[in-house]
């Protein structure tokens, strides 16, 4: 109790119990809500009509890459991006909102409002209570323990309009966290992936079960626009052309016009394919196509991971 209330002395910290006017509504409508939060920053950004993004602790750079983008671009819509600040989707969401300031992100922590889990996500941690809202029901210096982490998830889900899910293995606490989404009366977005990408497996469950397919944030926006118009934001119209970064085109590159090159390019898929089968589609040695897939990789053309090669989208 000292710790709290020594931790609550200092600027921009709250205690928010079941009786506060601050308390979110939306959470106070889901199952169990917790009886209070500790918050660190902005407390209003609770009342803020916000989506979760969640998905795989370790994606694959394309996950974690289309998470960043869907948040840069909900955020910048005027969507609060909610999530747990967990290693990966959590983690590239998170950083993707504060692209667009004055960062509208929450993290839902699975310990003390003080303290970060991972360790190395502590100044995420920070950066996010200075600029959106870090929540938790535990009090501070409370560690992490594999409990708090399924019951943090119904608070991301309870805090949010809907939930995006990147890339999730079939048992995952992305999963938990769309389901309990699901009981609470919000949307689940699901976001598919190549058949070959085992964390696809738990999207593509996702949506045979009900989950609404969406492909770029204004998917989303479709849906969770008029909802967020209902609770009282009013979101502005997304950035052009979200699902790629700054800079990037929206279609893959031409290759370079050497017949070995073409030969290479058509070889190529969307799905992640390794060097055994370029051998035998290209005819060409495994040594040559090394150098050449090198050399696209640097001019970005190619997306090199764990021994296989796809074109860079």
């Amino acid at each position: 109790m000292a710790r709290a209330q020594a931790w609550l002395s200092g600027d921009g910290r709250y205690l928010l119990g079941w009786l506060d006017a601050r308390y979110p509504p939306l959470l106070r409508e889901a199952p169990q809500p917790p009886a209070a939060l500790f918050v660190e920053g902005e407390p209003a950004l609770l009342q803020h009509p916000g989506v979760a993004i969640v998905g795989s602790r370790r994606p694959t750079a394309a996950g974690a890459e289309h998470a960043a983008q869907f948040a840069a671009s909900l955020a910048g819509s005027g969507l609060a991006v909610v999530s747990g600040l967990a290693a990966g989707i959590d983690a590239a969401a998170h950083r993707g909102a504060l692209v667009h300031p004055p960062g509208l992100t929450v993290a839902v922590l699975g310990t003390g409002p003080d303290l970060a889990y991972p360790a190395r996500h502590a100044a995420l941690r920070a950066q996010i209570a200075q600029a959106g809202a870090v929540v938790s029901e535990y009090p501070p210096g409370t560690a992490p323990a594999a409990i708090h982490f399924p019951a943090r998830n119904r608070i991301v889900a309870g805090l949010s309009l809907g939930t995006v899910v990147i890339e999730a293995a079939q048992r995952s606490g992305a999963l938990i966290t769309a389901r309990l989404a699901a009981e609470a009366g919000r949307e689940v977005f699901a976001v598919p992936g190549s058949i070959r990408n085992p964390l696809a497996r738990g999207c593509h469950r996702l949506i045979r079960d009900g989950a609404t397919l969406v492909e770029s944030p204004e998917d989303v926006l479709a849906i969770l626009g008029p909802l967020a118009a209902r609770e009282g934001g009013a979101l502005q119209s997304p950035p052009a052309a979200p699902i790629h970064g700054p800079g990037t085109d929206t279609g893959p590159r031409p290759a370079p016009a050497d017949p070995d090159y073409q030969r290479l390019w058509q070889a190529l898929g969307h799905d992640p394919t390794p060097m055994d089968s370029l051998v035998q589609r290209t005819g060409l040695t495994a040594a040559v196509l090394s150098s050449m897939l090198l050399a696209m990789e640097l001019d970005g053309r190619v997306v090199a991971e764990h021994g296989r090669y796809t074109r860079n989208p």
